[in-house]
């Protein structure tokens, strides 16, 4: 028996989950600081130093609620991208926006097809708004394109799930491949592209925007190469049927007014954008350096991570894992069959690098070790 009144029926039946374990949770259980944060895909090259003017500038206003039609922000995105603002709908990142897109199409029952291993956000918000969840394993280390349309067509998916650039992995599929994969679902499928890493990822890896294109909702964000993870700013790009759609069901005050300030402001700095995409290119070059030097075998990257083959089974990358950690080192891998035996390492400065340098070898050694 409760005190409180019943939840609803889905929500009483969901397990009460964080998708993930923060390098913040990690310092609580260890006790002592993370040395290395090379876990979460941020961009430890910050922020463009005009937005932290900007920020500076606009903090006296932080008691004003923000613009909640995100104007500015979208007229800018629409000029940078040489589309309509009503083609453009801004939100609290792409998990935010993922969480809306559910709600938009997907009910109780609906199917979502995605792959085995992939964002395990989306998953999240699929249970959350009663949809089930259809998952077809990566074909090697690559998504498996046939493979999700051939499970659209035979579970009757009202949505598929496609990150391109790839996380976990870091692959990328070139445009002209995602296209073909978008034109041969269901017409009645939407394909939810999560273009995270598009700004790191090669120039023949996105597809042309199309903004009569119904079926497609695109998803980019401010957390990756922007450096702006922890303002929470992502927008999606689509019909404007769709992005309008959001108006009925989003939080018109959820993109804080200090978001909306700062994604103006690093847009409005190329250069810095450019010496970022360049660092971490360096950075993730030197993570496979560093990777071979320790007998394992990184995967090529078009993101800011690098995921590397320990070239044994899942509990020995565990163990690798569970090394850096005893030594402050704060990196993720994959769970999923398959995707197991990896671990994933973010770009950052060289001063983490050396670090990361230091303790991997060590690390290897341990778990090799190990009963």
């Amino acid at each position: 028996m409760t005190d409180h009144p019943p939840f609803t029926a889905l929500v009483a039946d969901l397990p009460a989950t964080v998708p993930f374990v923060g390098p913040e949770a990690l310092e609580r259980q260890w006790g002592r600081p993370v040395q290395a944060r090379l876990g979460a895909n941020e961009s430890r090259f910050g922020p463009s130093p005009r937005v932290i003017d900007a920020l500076c500038s606009a903090a006296p206003d932080v008691w004003r609620y923000p613009d909640p039609e995100n104007f500015d922000l979208r007229r800018a995105l629409a000029n940078r991208l040489g589309v309509d603002m009503g083609n453009i709908a801004v939100g609290e990142g792409i998990d935010g926006l993922m969480a809306l897109a559910v709600r938009l199409f997907i009910a109780a029952g609906d199917r979502v097809v995605t792959s085995l291993g992939a964002y395990p956000t989306l998953n999240y918000h699929v249970a959350g708004f009663g949809g089930s969840i259809v998952a077809v394993p990566y074909s090697g280390v690559r998504e498996d394109l046939e493979g999700l349309v051939a499970a659209a067509h035979r579970s009757g998916a009202r949505m598929v799930y496609l990150a391109n650039p790839d996380n976990p992995m870091g692959s990328c599929w070139p445009a002209t491949e995602v296209a073909a994969f978008a034109a041969a679902l269901p017409s009645d499928c939407l394909l939810l592209l999560d273009e995270a890493y598009g700004e790191l990822a090669p120039p023949d890896a996105l597809p042309p925007l199309d903004p009569d294109q119904q079926n497609v909702l695109r998803l980019r964000t401010f957390s990756k190469a922007f450096g702006l993870a922890g303002l929470r700013c992502g927008y999606a790009i689509g019909h404007p049927s769709v992005v309008g759609a959001f108006d009925r069901i989003r939080n018109h005050f959820g993109v804080n007014r200090q978001a909306q300030v700062a994604a103006l402001a690093a847009l409005d700095d190329a250069e810095h954008l450019d010496w970022v995409v360049r660092s971490i290119r360096a950075a993730c070059d030197r993570i496979s350096s560093i990777a071979s030097a320790a007998g394992l075998e990184a995967l090529p990257t078009a993101t800011n991570f690098v995921a590397i083959d320990c070239q044994r089974d899942a509990a020995f990358a565990q163990r690798i894992l569970a090394e850096m950690a005893r030594d402050g080192i704060f990196i993720r891998k994959p769970m999923a069959p398959g995707l197991d035996r990896y671990i994933r390492i973010s770009a950052a400065p060289d001063d983490e690098l050396d670090i990361l340098a230091a303790a991997l070898p060590l690390a290897v050694q341990r778990a090799q070790d190990a009963p």
